[in-house]
């Protein structure tokens, strides 16, 4: 907190001491509080599939009196009764008057709001000394927390606490944002497409709201006007937030006065995207994208999803025959097959879609347009033509890839098994986000049970989480916990039972680069296949500019002690190159992995597996016998 007016110098006060991570400081509008959100809550939850312990439900708001004369509205006074009984709401809202700070006891004066532990943001101060916030809900990066994607529950709340009284009250179920007015006495909530004005400190009803109609407000807008103004400030992001402050020797200056006459020729929104990604390939650096932006795509019932069958199909004789049904993963909302289950076989013919016949040309996709996520009809015959047809209803997918990848998975690790005579785990890892870390973890245990493992980490989409994957495949075992009627655990748990390699390619990018020079840094096993990627300036966020465009700033660098900052731009070399051409590609051989899992047998040869005790040498209980009378 400082003072940046008035008598004197300007003064720095530290209100909390670095400990905890502070964040959204606001004045109440009576001058008499400080309030903030803060994550200093360490109240552990078990994590169901290992055990660990993690704080998902750190953050609380706290309020801070401004000086010791003002009680705490949380405490007690000497008779008992609660001290926010005792503030006047109607004196409180005292306006812009001066606001008297006492210094001395500040952070001691540190109180959190009789709120539960969640995760909150937008903290804003409101008209009458009160405040309002969004508290969110607890759920998973995936998004798949929630029984149907469309509950909203996944949507923040908007709460409002009344400090004078020391309550609070929920004014908004689920909303998307809000805004306050100038005044505080009013909130303006965009909830789902719809846009209205409540009150700021309490539940709004049909006389209170006000329903805004977005469809009169109207402006123009000069293109070439907007793409000059974003194209400054791209520069002006790109020079205040790229990684090293000596832009790594570039006069960005002289690049924007390079390129800046090429706007007069931009005509379209890719146009000027393209302009923008030759501007920042000047950066010589990863993680430098820019997004087009997105005008006149149509209402979003013109934009409706393809519907996907989740199965192969191929044109015969007979007509549009099933080739294969995809398995699907029970495990993976995501990758579910819509015809796994309706009792349709491999064999069968597509004969109709909704009751449309089937085009032996052009086959039933025609017919499944905009059918994403809806209901549709199938009838399928026997390839024979015997019996009746049979109708089915399936929901279509809108995204067949993560079906599709997990059966690849799968594949692959049937390939490793018989490859290896069943002595190769198999991991892949998609990328070091939450999809990555969801996927790493949902066959980790089953996996480190084998002899050894192999680490797939080709085509790894990066992220941030190559850390936690490599403190879990840096586990060793030091002992076995053994309990009767059931199998040994290792101590410690999931802890790779002998020796692990990672395969990797040129796909393998970003946190897919430092995983893969982590391996190799630390030991953890050899990496087969070849080298990586090269992309280490990483991006924190994406910058929307003034016309809708999108751009990314790499802000982080990568720096390894072996490597210095040779990792960018570079990549990492594996220890045994091994690379599949296109022509093993056509030809089914997969040779880079044939050398993964022989270079794990050769070493598992060389380090035996770590096993289990049996009970052979168990301690003698028994009670020894009495020494002889005397």
């Amino acid at each position: 907190m400082a003072r940046i007016d008035g008598p004197g110098p300007r003064t720095v006060v530290d209100v909390t001491n670095g400990r905890f991570e502070d964040e959204s400081p606001v004045f109440t509008r009576d001058g008499r509080y400080l309030a903030f959100l803060s994550w200093r809550g360490f109240d552990p939850v078990y994590d169901v599939h290992t055990g660990d312990l993690s704080f998902p439900l750190g953050c609380r708001p706290y309020l801070v009196p401004l000086s010791s004369a003002t009680p705490s509205p949380f405490a007690l006074l000497p008779d008992g009764r609660p001290a926010a009984g005792g503030l006047d709401p109607t004196e409180a809202d005292i306006g812009e008057g001066a606001a008297m700070v006492e210094v001395e006891g500040l952070e001691s004066r540190v109180t959190p709001f009789p709120a539960a532990a969640s995760k909150y943001s937008s903290l804003h101060p409101v008209a009458g000394g009160g405040l309002v916030w969004l508290r969110w809900p607890i759920s998973g990066a995936l998004g798949e927390t929630f029984a149907n994607p469309a509950d909203p529950s996944h949507r923040p709340t908007l709460e409002y606490f009344d400090i004078p009284k020391a309550r609070r009250t929920e004014l908004v179920a689920h909303l998307d944002w809000f805004a306050v007015s100038g005044d505080g006495s009013r909130l303006v909530v965009f909830d789902d497409g719809e846009l209205r004005a409540v009150p700021a400190t309490e539940s709004g009803d049909s006389d209170s709201t006000v329903y805004l109609d977005m469809r009169r407000i109207l402006h123009e807008v000069d293109p070439p006007a907007e793409w000059r103004g974003a194209y400054e400030e791209a520069g002006r992001l790109i020079r205040d937030y790229f990684w090293d402050p000596g832009m790594c020797g570039i006069d960005w200056d002289s690049v924007l006065d390079q390129y800046r006459p090429l706007l007069e020729r931009v005509a379209s929104p890719d146009e000027f995207a393209d302009l923008l990604r030759e501007v920042l390939g000047e950066l010589g650096t990863s993680h430098a994208y820019v997004t087009p932006a997105r005008r006149n795509e149509g209402p979003p019932h013109y934009q409706r999803a393809m519907g996907l069958l989740g199965a192969n199909l191929a044109h015969r004789e007979e007509g549009w025959t099933v080739v294969r049904i995809l398995p699907g993963d029970s495990s993976d909302s995501k990758a579910r097959s819509p015809l796994a289950g309706t009792g349709i076989r491999e064999g069968a013919v597509l004969t109709h879609v909704e009751g449309r016949p089937v085009d032996p040309v052009t086959g039933p996709y025609p017919l499944l347009a905009a059918a994403g996520g809806t209901t549709v009809e199938l009838t399928f015959r026997s390839a024979e033509g015997e019996g009746p047809p049979r109708r089915v209803a399936i929901v279509p997918l809108i995204d067949e890839r993560p079906l599709r990848y997990q059966d690849w998975v799968a594949k692959r690790r049937a390939v490793v098994r018989e490859m290896s005579g069943g002595e190769c785990g198999y991991l892949h890892i998609p990328d070091l986000g939450g999809s990555g870390w969801a996927q790493f973890n949902r066959d980790l245990r089953m996996e480190v049970s084998r002899p050894s493992l192999i680490v797939d980490v080709r085509g790894n989409a990066g992220g941030h989480i190559s850390e936690l994957v490599m403190e879990q495949l840096s586990r060793r075992i030091l002992g076995w916990d053994l309990t009767r009627n059931a199998q040994p655990v290792s101590y410690t748990s999931n802890a790779p039972r002998g020796p692990i390699v990672a395969l990797a390619d040129e796909a393998t990018s970003s946190d897919g680069d430092m995983i893969t020079a982590a391996f190799k840094l630390l030991g953890v096993g050899p990496v087969v296949g070849q080298r990586t990627w090269g992309g280490v300036v990483g991006m924190t966020g994406r910058h929307r500019l003034v016309d809708g465009t999108v751009i990314t700033v790499p802000m982080n660098a990568a720096w390894f002690e072996a490597y210095g900052w040779s990792v960018e731009n570079h990549g990492v070399e594996p220890d045994i190159f091994a690379e599949r051409p296109p022509l093993h590609w056509a030809e089914g051989k997969r040779t880079d992995l044939d050398t993964a899992v022989q270079v794990a047998l050769d070493r598992l040869a060389r380090d035996p597996t770590k096993t289990p005790p049996g009970y052979e040498n168990v301690p003698d209980r028994r009670r020894p016998p009495l020494p002889p009378r005397r």
